[in-house]
C-alpha cells in the first residue's frame, strides 16, 4: 500500500520552538550582553528623531516587587515600540540611593554614626549598602528582558550626580526660590528629621479626643461684653483637640472673628463655645441640662486672657479664619511650635515658639512635669494632669487618617524648626508651576486634576533634612545674620567640582577656609542634607541635561500615580525653578497592584506575588503578556490565577507563531514568493488585513494603549487567523503540490504575516520574538529583531468585504455543524455535507465560490441554494438570509485529505484516493483561485 502520508507537504516536525521559557529566557539575556544588542540599537538609530522615556529612579534597597516589574516592563514596552517605529530610543535607568531606609540598614549592621562610628566610615558603609542593592535590583531587571544602558546607569550617590545635585540648588538659589525659615514641618521622632509632604502618607491611628477648660481669667471684662455677672463664677473657654502632647506648647486659643460664641450654663459651670456645637459639645461631654446664658461675636473676645490648663501661665484668645464650626468646640487650642496655622497666626500676634521637644520626641530638661517623656507615650500622663488640674470636660478615642512617614511608618508630628525651603511665592513659583501643568499632557486625564489638588496645596517645600547619608545643602551662611555668602554662585560650582572628585566627603571634610580664607570665622557651613526628593527630582538637569544621548524636556515621565506627590511634582518644581519649563513632555501614570479579589497587593504578605517567583515558574514573556494585557491606567489585578490565564493566552499566540514557522520549512522567499497580483484572493485579503490591523496596533503602541494593542492581537492570532485563515489553507498547505501557485501563495502571505507578527510582539514577548526571528526563512536581515522596523507590508488587492462576509458566513455554519455534531448527525465538518440557502443578500457572493465554498467551510460538500428552497428540515442561522440543512457526505474517506468523496476509488492506480488528491499526487495539481 501507497504510504500516502508521505505525498503531504506536512509541516517540518523538527522546528524546535518549545515553551519552557523559565529555562530559555536567560540564554537570551547572556547573547544579548554578549552581543552588546543595546549598543547595536543606539548605532542603528543613530542620527533618527529622538524618543526620550526618563527612568524615575526605584529606591536601592531590597528585592524588586511585582510593582517594580510592571513599572519596568512598561517603559520596556514602550522603548521597544518607539524603536520599532524608526526612533532613536535611548533608555538610560536609574536609581535613588541616599534617605533614610538605607541609613537605617546600616545602623543596624554597624551601629549609629557619630556614636559607634565615625561619619565618614558610617557614608562610605551607606554607599556599599546601596552599591549591593542596585546590583541585585540590576539583575532582577535585565532578567526581565528589559534592554537599556545598565553598564552606565544613573546613580544619585555617583559623585558626578551629586555634584549636579550641588549645582541644581545653586540654579535655584541664583533665581531667587531659596529661603530659609524658622517654622513647622512634619518631623519623625524615629528618623530624627523634617520631613517633605511628598514624604507623607496618611494612615488610621487610634487618638485620645479630648476637651479642655481655660479658665478665664478677665472675668470682669468678660462681665462687661456679655452684659452678665460673672464675679466668682467658673467660666472657662472650651477646646477640642486629638494631639494631647501638644498642650503643654499651648500660647494661646484661636477663635473665628466672624462665628458667634455662647455663653454656656451647665450647674455652676459656664462654658464659652462656638454657639453652632454648643449641642455636640454637651453631648459629648454627658451634660443633659445646659442653658444658653449669653452669645457674644468671636471678634470681640479678641486678646481676652486665660489661664493655661496646667501651667502658671496666662494665654490669650487670638483670631483666625482657620477656626471652623465642621468640628470640635469652634475654639482652638494653639500651639505654635506643632502646627501650620498656629504657627501662622501666632506669628501675626508676635507669639513665639517654645521649642521643648528634640529631634527625637523627647521633652527638654526644662519642660515642667513632663521632661524626659516621649510625645508618643505622654497622653495619658496629660490627661491625669488635666484631671488634676479639674481642666478636663471630657474625653474620649477615636480613629482618624493621621500623617504617617512613609519610610517608618511611624506616626508624624509637627515641630516648628530651623529649616531650608523652597518658596513657592518667594518669586512667583507656585504660578509658574500651576501654569505649567498646561503645557503636559497627562494620562490618564485625571492626573492632570490630581497634580493640580496637589500643587494648589502645596506649602513651600522643605529641603533640608538632619540625617547623614543624604547629598549635601553646600552653603555658607553668616554666623550672625544667617544670610549665604555672597559668593554663593562661585563657591557652589567650586564645591561641586570637589564633590566630584571625592563625592559628599568632599563638602563635609571640607575646612571652610580653603574656600573663604580669612573670612571663615565669620561663616558657618551648613551640616544638613537635602530632601532626597530634590535628589531624584533635579534628575532633568544631572541625567537628561548632562548625557550627550538624551535631552530636555523628555517626552515621556511614566510611574505609579502616587509620584504625583512625588518625583512627578519634584521635578517639575525643580524645573520650573531652573529652567522656567517642564521637564517632561507627557506624564503617563499606571495604577496600583491589587489581588484577584481586589485587595491591596502586600510586597511581603499572604497575597504577595514575588516576580522572581514568576520569572522561575513561568518565564518573563508571561509577566510581560500580562502587564499588556492589563488596563494599567486603573488598579492592575494579579494573583497566580490571574497570570495562569495569561500563559494561556500566551500559548495561543506562540502557537499562532509555531503554526506559520512550521509551513514554512520549504519556503524562500527570493525564490518562492507569489507576486501580488498572482496571490489567490483568500491570501490576497490575509495579507491586507494583515497590513490594516498593524496600522491600528502601531497606533496603539503610541497612544499607550497596550490593553487594547492585546486584544486585538490576541483576536487576530485566536479568531482571524486560527479560526479562519489558517483553517482553510491547511489543505493547501498539506494537499497539493510543494510547488502549485495554491500552497505559495498560502506561503507567501503567512510569511508576511509572521515577519509582520514577530515584530508586533516584540516590544511584548521580547524572548519569544527573538526566538521566532532565528526561526524566520533565510533572507537579508538585521540580527535580532529589536534592530528591526515595523514590516513594510505589499498593498496586496483584495476584496475586503467579500471576505470579512464570508468569514460570518463561516461562523454561523460552523456553529450549526457543532450542533448537529453533538446530536450525532454527523462526525465532524469533513463528514458533512452542507447546502446553504441564502437570500440575495448573500446568494451570488456565495455562488461565487463555486466548489471551493467547501475548503471555505472544510466540509466534503457544499452547494448553495435560494432561501425560497429551504424546507423545514434548514436550520436558520446568526445571519439574517442564511439558513443551513447538515447532514452525512456521501462517498468514502479520502485517506490522504480525509474528505469524504464519491470520487474515491476512480483511480486503479490510487484506489484510495479521490480524484482531486490523484491530481496532487500524480498530476499538476488542482487550480485554485479564491481559497
Amino acid at each position: 500500500m501507497t504510504d500516502y502520508k508521505a505525498t503531504l507537504n506536512l509541516p517540518n516536525t523538527t522546528f524546535a520552538m518549545k515553551a519552557n521559557l523559565a529555562q530559555r529566557e536567560p540564554g537570551f539575556v547572556k547573547q544579548w550582553q554578549q552581543d552588546k544588542l543595546y549598543e547595536q540599537i543606539r548605532q542603528a538609530r543613530a542620527g533618527r528623531p529622538q524618543f526620550i522615556l526618563h527612568d524615575g529612579p526605584p529606591y536601592a534597597n531590597g528585592d524588586i516587587h511585582l510593582g517594580h516589574a510592571v513599572n519596568k516592563i512598561l517603559k520596556d514596552i514602550i522603548v521597544k515600540s518607539r524603536t520599532l517605529s524608526g526612533f532613536d530610543a535611548p533608555y538610560v535607568p536609574g536609581w535613588d540611593c541616599h534617605g533614610l531606609p538605607i541609613e537605617h540598614r546600616v545602623e543596624k549592621k554597624i551601629g549609629k554614626a557619630g556614636t559607634k562610628v565615625d561619619f565618614k566610615t558610617f557614608r562610605q558603609k551607606c554607599r556599599e549598602y546601596a552599591a549591593k542593592q542596585v546590583d541585585g535590583q540590576k539583575k532582577d531587571f535585565i532578567r526581565l528582558g528589559v534592554l537599556g544602558e545598565w553598564d552606565n546607569p544613573y546613580l544619585t550617590m555617583d559623585k558626578k550626580y551629586e555634584a549636579d545635585i550641588i549645582r541644581a540648588l545653586g540654579k535655584i538659589i541664583e533665581n531667587g526660590h531659596l529661603q530659609k525659615g524658622y517654622k513647622p514641618v512634619y518631623w519623625s521622632v524615629v528618623g530624627g528629621s523634617a520631613l517633605a509632604e511628598a514624604e507623607v502618607e496618611y494612615q488610621d491611628k487610634t487618638s485620645f479626643a479630648i476637651d479642655v477648660k481655660f479658665p478665664v481669667v478677665e472675668l470682669d471684662k468678660l462681665s462687661e461684653l456679655l452684659q452678665q455677672d460673672l464675679a466668682g463664677k467658673s467660666v472657662s473657654v472650651v477646646i477640642w483637640t486629638t494631639t494631647p502632647w501638644t498642650l503643654p506648647a499651648n500660647q494661646a486659643v484661636s477663635l473665628n472673628a466672624d462665628v458667634e460664641y455662647a455663653l454656656v450654663q451647665a450647674g455652676s459651670d459656664y462654658f464659652i463655645l462656638g454657639e453652632p456645637l454648643v449641642a455636640a459639645v454637651m453631648q459629648r461631654a454627658g451634660i443633659d441640662e445646659y442653658s444658653v446664658v449669653a452669645t457674644v461675636a468671636g471678634q470681640k473676645l479678641e486678646l481676652l486672657k486665660l489661664k493655661h490648663p496646667f501651667y502658671e501661665r496666662q494665654v490669650p484668645i487670638i483670631l483666625g479664619n482657620h477656626v471652623t464650626t465642621d468640628a470640635g468646640t469652634g475654639c482652638v487650642h494653639t500651639a505654635p511650635d506643632h502646627g501650620a496655622d498656629d504657627f501662622n497666626v501666632a506669628n501675626q500676634y508676635g507669639i513665639e515658639t517654645l521649642n521643648y521637644i528634640d529631634d527625637h520626641g523627647v521633652y527638654r530638661d526644662s519642660v515642667p512635669l513632663f521632661a524626659g517623656d516621649h510625645v508618643y507615650k505622654v497622653d495619658e500622663k496629660i490627661i491625669a494632669v488635666l484631671k488634676e488640674q479639674n481642666a478636663l470636660l471630657c474625653e474620649s478615642k477615636i480613629v482618624h487618617s493621621f500623617p504617617h512617614c512613609w519610610r517608618t511608618k511611624t506616626p508624624l508630628i509637627f515641630r516648628a524648626t530651623p529649616q531650608w525651603f523652597i518658596s513657592l511665592t518667594k518669586s512667583g513659583l507656585q504660578q509658574k508651576v500651576m501654569a505649567a501643568v498646561d503645557e503636559v499632557e497627562w494620562l490618564p486625564g485625571w492626573g492632570k486634576a490630581r497634580i493640580e489638588a496637589m500643587l494648589a496645596n502645596s506649602p513651600d517645600w522643605c529641603i533640608s533634612r538632619q540625617r547623614t547619608w543624604g547629598a549635601p545643602i553646600a552653603l555658607f551662611v553668616h554666623k550672625q545674620t544667617q544670610e549665604l555668602h555672597p559668593r554663593t554662585p562661585e563657591l557652589i560650582e567650586q564645591v561641586a567640582q570637589l564633590v566630584e572628585v571625592d563625592g559628599m566627603d568632599a563638602w563635609f571634610d571640607l575646612e571652610p577656609e580653603v574656600l573663604l580664607g580669612s573670612e571663615a570665622a565669620s561663616y558657618q557651613k551648613v551640616t544638613d542634607t537635602l530632601d532626597v526628593w530634590f535628589d531624584s527630582g533635579v534628575s532633568h538637569f544631572a541625567v537628561l541635561n548632562a548625557r550627550d544621548n538624551l535631552s530636555v524636556p523628555a517626552d515621556l515621565y511614566l510611574e505609579g500615580s502616587d509620584q504625583h506627590r512625588g518625583w512627578f511634582q519634584s521635578s517639575l518644581k525643580t524645573s520650573l525653578a531652573i529652567n522656567d519649563a517642564p521637564p517632561y513632555k507627557t506624564v503617563l501614570t499606571h495604577g496600583f497592584l491589587v489581588d484577584g479579589e481586589g485587595k491591596k497587593l502586600s510586597k511581603s504578605g499572604d497575597n504577595a506575588i514575588p516576580p522572581q517567583e514568576v520569572l522561575n515558574d513561568l518565564g518573563a514573556d508571561i509577566l510581560r503578556l500580562w502587564v499588556c494585557a492589563t488596563d494599567f491606567s486603573a488598579e492592575m489585578s494579579a494573583s497566580k490565577e490571574i497570570l495562569s490565564r495569561s500563559a494561556d493566552s500566551y500559548r495561543r499566540i506562540r502557537n499562532t507563531a509555531r503554526f506559520l514557522l512550521s509551513n514554512l520549512f520549504d519556503f524562500n522567499p527570493a525564490e518562492h514568493a507569489v507576486a501580488e497580483s498572482e496571490l489567490l484572493s483568500l491570501d490576497a485579503w490575509a495579507i491586507a488585513h494583515t497590513a490594516a490591523l498593524q496600522t491600528q496596533l502601531q497606533a496603539d503602541y503610541s497612544s499607550y494603549n497596550l490593553h487594547l494593542l492585546y486584544q486585538k492581537l490576541h483576536n487576530f492570532c485566536s479568531v482571524e487567523l486560527g479560526g479562519f485563515y489558517l483553517d482553510i489553507i491547511k489543505d493547501r498547505l498539506y494537499t497539493m503540490p510543494a510547488n502549485s501557485l495554491g500552497r505559495r501563495s498560502a506561503q507567501t502571505a503567512i510569511h508576511y504575516i509572521i515577519e509582520a507578527l514577530v515584530r508586533w510582539i516584540a516590544p511584548v514577548l521580547s524572548f519569544t520574538a527573538e526566538e521566532i526571528w532565528a526561526a524566520l526563512p533565510a533572507a537579508e536581515r538585521e540580527p535580532s529583531v529589536f534592530l528591526a522596523e515595523w514590516l513594510a507590508l505589499p498593498e496586496a488587492q483584495a476584496d475586503m468585504t467579500f471576505w470579512d462576509a464570508v468569514a460570518d458566513v463561516k461562523s454561523a455554519v460552523n456553529k450549526v455543524i457543532e450542533e448537529q455534531r453533538s446530536k450525532g448527525v454527523v462526525g465532524g465538518g469533513l463528514s458533512a455535507a452542507v447546502t446553504l440557502y441564502a437570500d440575495d443578500s448573500l446568494l451570488g457572493l456565495l455562488e461565487s465560490l463555486a466548489d471551493e465554498l467547501r475548503f471555505v467551510l472544510i466540509t466534503s460538500k457544499a452547494e448553495v441554494r435560494p432561501m425560497a428552497e429551504a424546507g423545514a428540515e434548514a436550520v436558520a442561522t446568526e445571519l439574517s438570509g442564511l439558513k443551513v440543512l447538515v447532514g452525512k457526505a456521501a462517498g468514502s474517506k479520502c485517506v490522504r485529505c480525509y474528505h469524504v468523496r464519491e470520487d474515491v476509488g476512480s483511480s486503479a492506480e490510487h484506489p484510495e484516493l479521490c480524484g482531486r488528491c490523484h491530481s496532487n499526487v500524480a498530476g499538476s495539481g488542482e487550480p485554485r483561485q479564491f481559497a
